[in-house]
């Protein structure tokens, strides 16, 4: 069969073409010039629900695949960039169950338990280690030692000579417990205390603003010993009753007025309160662009991931570096601390001041 000049059958270029298209459907996705539909449930209207004949059995209809509701005050929160990262509950709150943390010349142990299991664990490691209780409190938490001269164990827990002797220092123990900052935690403090014989009541808890260097290390030993024991021991600790009375309110409340939060209150001291608020900023990923201690204030960043992402221009620069888009505030008022926050003016993000209260009182307490 004869073909006209510069003709031809175009069967042969239809894969050439469909192959081209597909190249150009791929490229456009990978450029986000498709539109992403994933989220659009989000904010669609709700249709009309199915109606079945008067005559049908109800029992034998069900949902195949059931939707959550979503409420429409709420839609704003649903994707996954604006979804703060909850508290790690799986070790309810800590990473480790004995930690010693110091501040300002103290010193605690952190023991991810509640007081009313530590309580009998404590008078266990006491009488292990030759000192017997001479006085207690559970509702102040305190537990006070009978003399430590008079056993050799004791003698060497407090850092005696070996050598007794008539006119040696006398010494006691004290230990003290308190509800922790943090949820289901518990604090506990130890101190060795000079006396001039055996003690006939419990002495009054006094911190000690400037203590020496031999003091917090000897303290250190101890809560270090007292954290090996305890976790030596995990599945054999008891219960008490009696220090389950300890006083126990919140040292962290969330403040909210018409169901918003407008503040976080602590029950701290100065210091306590900024560590705290510092700790949580760094475990709930919150970036701190800039801080002053002295002025009480934190400069943090806290857009979403979408608002921090450049998209496709991060191809050719940098990861966007932090903004100044809240400022956290620390006032002394009364007897506690107050965290406040406010966003700059100019801010545009999605955030709120409230979800930024509500996330951080999340990891406070």
């Amino acid at each position: 069969m004869q073909v006209l000049k510069r003709t031809g059958s175009t069967l042969m270029f239809k894969p050439v073409v469909v192959a081209s298209g597909l190249l150009l459907l791929a490229a456009a996705s990978g450029c986000s010039l498709v539109e992403d539909r994933s989220e659009r449930y989000v904010n669609a209207t709700e249709g009309k629900p199915l109606e079945l004949p008067e005559t049908a059995d109800d029992s034998r209809f069900s949902q195949t695949m059931p939707i959550r509701d979503v409420q429409p005050a709420d839609a704003s929160k649903m994707y996954p960039s604006d979804i703060p990262r909850p508290p790690d509950m799986t070790s309810d709150i800590l990473d480790e169950n004995y930690v010693i943390e110091e501040l300002d010349g103290r010193l605690w142990l952190l023991v991810n338990d509640v007081p009313g299991r530590i309580w009998p664990a404590v008078n266990s490691y006491l009488s292990e280690r030759g000192l017997g209780v001479g006085f207690d409190s559970p509702q102040l938490g305190i537990l006070q030692t009978e003399l430590a001269n008079f056993s050799k164990r004791a003698r060497n827990l407090v850092e005696l000579s070996d050598n007794p002797s008539a006119g040696e220092q006398k010494v006691v123990l004290q230990v003290r417990m308190a509800p922790g900052v943090r949820r289901k935690t518990t604090e506990v403090q130890v101190r060795r205390l000079d006396v001039e014989d055996q003690p006939d009541e419990l002495i009054p808890w006094t911190g000690v603003s400037d203590p020496s260097e031999q003091a917090l290390e000897l303290q250190r030993r101890l809560l270090s010993d007292l954290g090996d024991f305890l976790r030596a021991r995990e599945e054999t600790k008891s219960f008490s009753r009696a220090a389950s009375g300890m006083v126990s309110d919140p040292l962290v409340r969330l403040i909210s007025e018409n169901d918003e939060a407008v503040a976080i209150r602590m029950e701290l001291d100065y210091g306590r309160s900024w560590a705290e608020v510092s700790r949580a900023l760094t475990d709930s990923g919150i970036p701190v662009v800039d801080l002053n201690r002295s002025e009480g204030w934190f400069h943090v960043d806290f857009r979403t991931e979408d608002e921090r992402d450049p998209g496709w221009f991060s191809w050719f620069s940098d990861k966007d570096a932090p903004q100044h888009t809240h400022t956290v505030s620390l006032s002394q008022q009364s007897d506690a601390i107050v965290i406040s926050a406010e966003d700059v003016p100019g801010y545009t993000g999605s955030r709120t001041t409230p979800d930024l209260l509500e996330q951080l009182f999340d990891y406070l307490y």
